[in-house]
């Protein structure tokens, strides 16, 4: 009997561990377990130090053809490889970056014998797992739907942006990623949109903080988002509204053969692994851009923001190509309508004016077919291949530097395509790309260097627009750095310094805007500043605005909370920038160690006793230094 009850210890032990593998990142601080439960679906949790970051959470896919989603069979684990890549981004939190994760490769069988893989990549920050599909057969399919879910603990915290609903909003341009954030909310907590939640997606259990992306979307793919409902905190990945689409067109991943899915992301730490980690661009795929010496990050103008549709004319974007002469930026951005109230002849004109002033000139266009009702133009000029290559070729030969174009339709395959094949003839003819009115880029714009930064934001336009918004200011931007800016490129249109042209009243100082030329990162960081409103800055703000570096060597994480107050230092070349802000009704004191920074000399920016005025202080560059932020405050530090 002993010897019957041993051999049904081993093979239950045995069966145990058949059906479970784990791995761990290389520093061992992280580890996610997988399995297959006993109906047959297949199983994760994760762990970081002693905290469980995710329960039981779900895996799986199904298809047009084939059911990964239940009676499946854990039928091999690869031994855990390290990888390790290293990899430049032209503008970024961080220049040179390494990623270095273990890897394993899980294979499961459903029931008619069909493989999946799901590969692990686990580094010291981040988790990342991707779905692998090799079929012998050619024919077409859809991948159908996504089972992945992120299942938090009760006791964890979520701040979350609700996803617009497809063909709501102005003239029906949703979805944009253009809302307020939710804030500190238990999980499982309904989402006020039917459409759910997108992502950077943010939660914290105890100190253990999680940012879930996705990385690797490409043209056969769609963009997902986590559902509205989230029963007992689990959280579901779903594929976007039927009407995310180009009219006619693909709304599912699409596949022959073989099928790989994007790269789904938890970077998990502290706040500093969250602002500090390149998660969301390394496990992006490689740039396709071989020529990139067009490439050229910077500062623009940009009149659309102070004055609106009726000053889109000649006259008005002479004077903005002055005024970035003036500053030393390296753009102007030219808005809608500016063929018909310019026009192309005219245009080539003011391209080689803001050429004798070393300006290059990026020009606005409508990218809708019909599934928008905008009358905004250019329009439809971009919608197909032939069309944009007569578009790009034109503009180049006028000296044209870069393009914006607004208004597209969604998370659909088929919209992905369009936003790719865009980039991909925008290189051909050495354009740079800002898109509005979109997506969230997901780590493109390390495929697609020229695409130098994306709205997805709930922007400084708006604050122009209701006093409700430039009420919520402060804290918005207190958000952004932990969750849309964290891996992407945003454009926000920061920085109004003396006051917004319209009745709305800005409720920051001017030392808070002026640090969030700092904080937020964008390729191209077009300010919400006038020539008329600069005349009202002192001269030593404007000096810091033309030195101001359009790239950064590194990053570090100082202090904050998402929503209420943040604090980052930037590395340019010898010098360190630390900006910080401060979204609560009272001061925030922040303890800094300047001795750290290795510098021999600082000068600290912050507000002054009028509402638009500002304090320059010079300081030691060593031990350690006080600073109290006033509420909807900031400041800037230089270090030297």
């Amino acid at each position: 009997m002993r010897i019957v009850i041993a051999l049904l210890f081993i093979v239950t032990f045995c069966t145990s561990v058949a059906a479970q593998v784990g791995i761990t990142s290389p520093d061992k601080k992280i580890t996610v377990q997988i399995a297959v439960n006993a109906e047959g679906a297949i199983k994760y949790s994760l762990r970081h130090n002693q905290t469980e970051v995710l329960l039981s959470s779900s895996l799986g896919l199904t298809t047009t053809s084939s059911d990964f989603s239940k009676g499946m069979e854990l039928v091999s684990a690869s031994t855990v490889q390290p990888v390790s890549s290293n990899y430049t981004m032209i503008y970024a939190k961080r220049k040179q970056n390494t990623y270095t994760a273990n890897k394993r490769t899980i294979k499961f069988r459903n029931s008619n014998g069909q493989l999946m893989d799901i590969v692990f990549q686990v580094s010291n920050n981040a988790v990342a797992f991707q779905y692998v599909i090799t079929n012998k057969t050619t024919v077409a399919e859809n991948i159908t739907a996504e089972l992945t879910t992120y299942h938090f603990p009760l006791t964890a915290k979520a701040w979350l942006q609700p996803m617009q609903v497809s063909k709501t909003g102005w003239e029906q341009t949703n979805p944009a990623y253009e809302e307020h954030y939710v804030q500190d909310v238990a999980v499982g907590t309904k989402s006020p949109s039917a459409a759910g939640w997108i992502y950077p997606a943010l939660f914290r259990n105890n100190n253990t903080w999680a940012l879930i992306t996705e990385a690797s979307v490409d043209a056969t793919d769609c963009a997902t988002r986590l559902k509205a409902e989230s029963p007992d905190g689990e959280y579901a990945v779903v594929f976007p509204d039927p009407r995310e689409i180009i009219t006619g067109k693909g709304l599912l991943p699409t596949f022959q053969a073989n099928y790989t899915s994007p790269w789904r992301i938890i970077s998990i730490g502290s706040l500093a692994t969250i602002i500090e980690s390149t998660a969301g661009t390394d496990l992006a795929n490689p740039s396709v851009v071989k020529n990139t010496s067009f490439i050229k990050p910077g500062k623009s103008s940009w009149s659309w923001i102070n004055s609106k549709d009726d000053f889109i004319v000649y006259d008005e974007q002479k004077k903005y190509i002055d005024f970035a002469a003036k500053m030393n930026w390296q753009y102007c951005l030219i808005d809608a309508d500016w063929d018909r109230k310019i026009g192309y002849e005219k245009i080539k004109e003011l391209a080689d004016y803001a050429k004798t002033k070393n300006v290059g000139l990026l020009l606005w266009y409508n990218s809708a077919g019909d599934w928008n009702t905008v009358k905004y133009t250019p329009r439809n000029l971009l919608l197909t291949t032939e069309s944009r290559s007569k578009e790009f070729q034109r503009l180049k030969d006028i000296g044209i530097k870069g393009v914006k174009i607004d208004f597209f339709a969604g998370d659909g395959q088929s919209v992905i395509a369009y936003y790719l094949d865009i980039l991909k003839d925008a290189a051909k003819y050495e354009l740079l790309v800002n898109f509005h009115g979109a997506t969230l880029p997901r780590g493109w714009s390390r495929t697609f260097p020229h695409l130098m930064t994306t709205e997805a934001v709930r922007g400084f336009e708006m604050i122009t627009f209701g006093q409700g918004d430039a009420d919520k200011e402060a804290t918005h931007c207190a958000m952004l750095p932990f969750t849309r800016n964290a891996f992407d490129p945003m454009d926000f249109t920061p920085m109004n310094l003396y006051k917004i042209q319209t009745k709305v009243q800005r409720k920051t100082t001017s030392a808070f805007e002026l640090a969030t030329s700092v904080l937020f990162l964008s390729g191209i960081q077009h300010f919400a500043e006038s020539p008329d409103g600069m005349e009202h800055v002192p001269a030593n703000i404007q000096q810091f605005l033309k030195e101001l570096p359009t790239t950064w060597d590194d990053v570090k994480f100082i202090d904050g909370f998402p929503g209420k107050y943040v604090v980052i230092a930037r590395k340019y070349k010898n010098k360190w920038y630390i900006a910080g802000i401060n979204a609560q009704q009272s001061s925030q004191t922040i303890d800094l160690n300047l001795s750290l920074f290795k510098k021999q000399k600082a000068s600290l920016i912050t507000e002054g006793d009028a509402p638009l005025s500002f304090i320059e202080k010079k300081l030691t560059g060593k031990g350690k230094q006080k600073i109290s932020i006033q509420p909807s405050g900031g400041f800037v530090l230089v270090l030297e």
